[in-house]
């Protein structure tokens, strides 16, 4: 019998769909993009953190003005229900993405260890 991994993979992506905690996810960012002055916040933490993200890659110091508007952002994100409540949904999603990565990475640790 042969096994298709690509098709077990699209099951799982199927599968994820339909978990409680992926269908809250979609929940809060609909109310998040239902309001038009959280989305436009959320949209600007998001750039902000691939800015910072990028500069880190590249080995780029961050200048304390990337300091300030993240401190500044940080805080009117955290001032937001809306928007923690969908970062607190991501971040209960994210354990799950996290456990499915180490069960599928488990062959690999397994035969690197000793």
């Amino acid at each position: 019998m042969a096994i298709n991994i690509y098709d077990s993979a699209n099951q799982i992506e199927r599968e994820i769909r339909q978990l409680p905690e992926f269908l809250a996810l979609v929940e809060a960012f609909d109310k998040v993009k239902n309001e038009t002055d959280s989305y436009k916040l959320f949209k600007e933490f998001q750039q902000l953190q691939q800015t910072l993200q990028q500069k880190q890659m590249q080995g780029e110091e961050f200048s304390d003005e990337d300091a300030k508007n993240a401190q500044e952002l940080a805080e009117k994100v955290q001032s937001s229900d809306l928007i923690n409540d969908l970062m607190t949904k991501e971040q209960t999603f994210s354990v799950i993405i996290g456990d499915l990565n180490q069960i599928i990475m488990k062959p690999i640790q397994e035969l690197y260890q000793d």
